[in-house]
């Protein structure tokens, strides 16, 4: 029995997309769906209370941050992550690989694993496929990623190659070092860069492996936006339809429907809740950067079409203020704002699957937002 379930409700007949429903051992979640990102056990400025409040179903931590802080040991003995915490619902722990490759400007890739040093002592570590599961599975994560190479961008056609021949070797070794299968949910990473038979390939090996659900990765690092749709067009039709599909690291509003539209089910970023430490909102009429001096005297909600509890509580002005003079609860206010709105495009989402109209809805969303205009100002 794997730990991880997915169900396919409903796909809808305009675009292709589908409503489906995540079962694992804290519980099930509707996808499409956006996942708050709590790096350090913590999604910034939020408590797990005001998490659930706001419509939150699953959140993510980071496996080498933990590693790093406190330790997996230490959340090993507390009970696991979900008792750390204080949070009943799913968790996805992230393998480290990202952060080893983006976080260390030193860093040695061999066969067994990535010599780097520690981004915060110097200190120098080894990060291996045995190891990612080995602090994964210390951490209880429902869902934990295999350890896989996060090439660059742009990478030349033969080091992508030898990436993702890497990575399939390393999802073989993570699958042989998960411990816990029956309790924790063990998903594969395809790779290949904007290489339309690399990322065929890469999909090819993970899915012979029969991982209970499949993440694409190497997206949202610098590429175009066309360049990111074009690679989940000819990339999700390899992976099975009977198994959760994960694009990680995107966040943004047009993205998160660009890519249910491409058979999407499960989102991640930090994006929402770094901006909204910057003073910037998302909002039904575009991208409001409420620290701005035009918002002084303003005391209208941060989104006149939102009933978050920013939204019905406090205006446009005292949230400036906040903000400007550094004051944390504004950070908390935007942050609770940028988590809902995402989370609440993604049931207008699922609503329109439901309802056969996906398309319908990006065009009305995109004339709204502004997406369609020239210029537009994006994240």
């Amino acid at each position: 029995m794997t730990a991880i379930r997915y169900e396919l409700i409903k796909t809808c007949k305009q675009t292709g997309a589908r409503v489906g429903k995540v079962h694992t051992p804290h519980g099930s979640f509707d996808t499409p769906i956006f996942m708050p990102v709590g790096t350090l056990a913590t999604v910034k400025t939020m408590s797990p209370e005001e998490l659930e409040e706001l419509g939150a179903k699953i959140i993510l931590s980071n496996t080498y941050h933990l590693w790093l802080r406190p330790g997996e040991d230490i959340v090993k003995t507390a009970g696991g992550l979900h008792k750390f915490m204080n949070w009943d619902k799913p968790i996805l722990t992230d393998s480290g690989g990202f952060q080893v490759f983006s976080l260390s400007d030193l860093r040695q890739i061999e066969e067994k694993g990535v010599h780097f040093r520690n981004h915060l002592s110097g200190e120098k570590l080894f990060l291996s496929p045995e190891k990612a599961m080995e602090i994964q599975n210390a951490l209880g994560s429902d869902i934990m990623m295999a350890f896989d190479e996060c090439p660059p961008y742009p990478a030349s056609e033969q080091y992508m190659k030898d990436s993702v021949e890497r990575t399939s070797r390393w999802a073989e070794r993570c699958l042989e070092g998960h411990k816990r299968p029956a309790e924790q949910g063990l998903f594969g990473i395809v790779q290949g860069g904007e290489y339309e038979n690399l990322r065929k390939q890469s999909a090819r090996d993970l899915t012979s492996l029969d991982f209970p659900g499949y993440a694409i990765g190497g997206l949202s690092v610098g590429e175009p936006k066309d360049v990111m749709n074009r690679v989940l067009e000819f990339t999700t039709p390899h992976l099975p339809e009977n198994k959760a599909r994960y694009l990680m690291g995107v966040g943004s509003p047009d993205s998160l429907i660009d890519g249910a539209i491409r058979g999407i089910d499960m989102f991640d970023c930090v994006l929402p809740t770094r901006i909204a430490r910057n003073g910037t909102c998302m909002t039904s009429n575009g991208r409001l950067v409420v620290r701005n001096a035009k918002y002084a005297k303003d005391f209208s909600p941060i989104d006149p079409n939102c009933d978050c509890h920013t939204c019905k509580n406090y205006s446009r002005a005292y949230i400036r203020h906040l903000v400007k003079c550094n004051e944390t609860f504004g950070y908390r206010l935007t942050t609770y704002h940028n988590l809902y709105f995402l989370l609440k495009l993604m049931e207008q989402v699922r609503e329109a699957i439901m309802q056969d109209r996906l398309g319908d809805f990006k065009e009305e969303f995109f004339e709204q937002y502004g997406f369609n205009k020239p210029n537009a100002k994006n994240f």
